[in-house]
């Protein structure tokens, strides 16, 4: 050892794994916790060539940060998996991580075996999302005040966008919410030259072909093509021959055929998931035929559960008449919106369940873009809640679980319970983040707020972030979706548990023979 070189200590030795990858979570939590609660502020995310996002939301910001830690990495998942399951809280969930890890970390340190503080955390995350469940109020209906004051809180307190998901929900129903495929979430676009709308349809992202020609189509029927508009071809060495160019020429008059029989039946728009052929292309443009090409496979499958289209091949082109106009689909209004540079299809009048696209809009492209996030966020909101239920919001319902984690502890034998106690810990995290943010003394509140849900014996009670006095969440309307605390607590649970088990880190060697021997 060289002179002047300090010795490690053992205990920092043995941990530093463990710390460093902790240090990496705590600096991603950090990031984003400032955001949490209706005090929380928003972070500026600058590119490298200056493009700025300024936003609340928690999954946009990690997913834009630069991160290369392994461990800060496995935190963001956190967030993706909470935003892919249920849209919302993902700031919540990566709050909570960080703290069930910092907790976590801090019972190893004091002599607690890892494996022994993970297995407790597991079982106090269980008891945790029991009690949450017992405590979840059941939302009865879109007409339920509870399920717009959900969307009222996750959607930043901004009326405008609770009532454009508002009417979406009613125009989509209860039974379609529910649905486990179906995201209402999804049906939020954003627009610089638009204006909040729920549209009773899609519209698709693609600019028609020929688009002043005929710009409304009423009560007109759909191909939906996941191919390109075009005749059959053959190889040219085929072409070379007497036979095979007359191959050629019977298969351009079969096509010409064909494109008739389609104008017979009445079709007004063709999606395209390809191009079109020269002659095609003038045969619609000629018989008043909108043609939309280069269209996603999903909008195509969108459209053609909307309006009852079966999607097909070219081949399906030689099918009969009959049969082949029991593949088009119907839809009562096509336009071509100019403004929105946007293609509107319809579903009114159809018997099909219904689809409504959210439109927000804005001024500039920053200010549009964290709209459509918000209105996002809203929507989740309120399809989780109809899902599952409410529980008070702003941390009050974690922190009434908190301290029974810490009664049903003390029955607990074996070094367990430290996991437990870490949970119980960890799930005052996310109301202690909240009151600081409002600019007060966490310790303090909280203790204010638990003595107030002792007293009333109601787990509603928490902290006026404008006032700094007790008030009844509940009666306020200030709820969040069982779903999402479910959900966030448990995939916060799953990650904690991983760093916490990282004994060391080992860089592998590369792949493609660089290290090989």
């Amino acid at each position: 050892m060289s002179q002047g070189q300090q010795p490690v200590r053992e205990g920092e030795e043995r941990y530093a794994a463990l710390l460093n990858n902790s240090n990496a979570v705590r600096a991603i939590t950090s990031a984003v916790e400032g955001t949490l609660g209706p005090k929380g502020l928003d972070v500026m995310l600058v590119g490298s060539r200056g493009e700025v996002i300024i936003t609340n939301d928690g999954v946009t910001i990690l997913d834009k940060m630069d991160v290369t830690h392994p461990a800060a990495r496995l935190l963001i998942q956190v967030a993706r998996s909470q935003q892919k399951q249920v849209g919302d809280g993902t700031t919540t969930a990566t709050v909570l991580a960080g703290a069930l890890v910092q907790e976590g970390v801090a019972q190893i340190v004091r002599g607690v075996p890892a494996s022994k503080v993970v297995a407790g955390m597991q079982q106090g995350i269980r008891m945790a999302v029991e009690a949450l469940r017992r405590r979840t109020r059941v939302i009865e209906g879109l007409d339920d005040p509870l399920l717009a004051k959900a969307a009222y809180v996750a959607g930043r307190e901004r009326e405008d966008i609770v009532r454009l998901v508002m009417e979406a929900a009613s125009k989509v129903g209860t039974r379609k919410l529910r649905e486990p495929g179906y995201l209402l979430a999804d049906a939020v676009t954003a627009h610089e030259k638009g204006d909040n709308e729920v549209y009773e349809g899609i519209l698709l992202k693609q600019k028609p072909l020929h688009s002043h020609d005929r710009p409304v189509l009423k009560s007109t029927k759909i191909l939906v093509l996941h191919d390109a508009l075009e005749p059959e071809t053959l190889d040219e060495e085929v072409l070379t021959t007497e036979a095979g160019f007359a191959r050629y020429m019977e298969l351009r008059d079969r096509f010409s055929s064909e494109l008739h029989v389609l104008a017979d039946l009445g079709v007004g728009l063709v999606l395209l998931e390809r191009g079109i052929h020269p002659d095609a292309e003038q045969f619609c443009m000629d018989h008043g035929i909108m043609v939309v090409p280069r269209v996603s496979r999903s909008d195509l499958l969108r459209v053609s559960e909307m309006t009852g289209a079966v999607p097909m091949r070219r081949t399906a082109l030689h099918k009969e008449r009959d049969s082949l106009a029991k593949l088009l689909g119907n839809s009562p209004y096509v336009a071509y919106d100019e403004r929105l540079e946007r293609v509107r299809v319809s579903s009114g009048g159809q018997e099909r369940e219904p689809f409504v696209t959210l439109i927000v809009g804005a001024s500039t492209a920053e200010v549009v873009g964290e709209s459509a996030r918000i209105a996002a966020d809203a929507a989740s909101a309120v399809q989780a809640a109809v899902s599952g239920g409410v529980l008070p919001g702003g941390g009050t319902a974690e922190l009434a679980v908190s301290y029974e984690l810490e009664h049903q502890r003390e029955a607990v034998k074996g070094m367990e319970a430290f996991g437990i106690a870490a949970v119980a810990a960890a799930l005052r995290k996310p109301m202690a983040q909240i009151l600081l943010n409002a600019g007060y003394n966490p310790l303090e509140k909280m203790e204010e707020a638990r003595a107030a849900q002792l007293a009333e014996d109601s787990d509603s009670m928490g902290i006026d972030c404008d006032t700094g006095l007790v008030i009844r969440y509940e009666e306020r309307g200030i709820v969040d979706p069982a779903l999402v605390k479910i959900h966030g607590l448990e995939a916060a649970g799953e990650v904690a548990a991983a760093v916490l088990r990282i004994h060391n880190v080992i860089k592998m060697r590369g792949y493609g023979g660089q290290d090989e021997d």
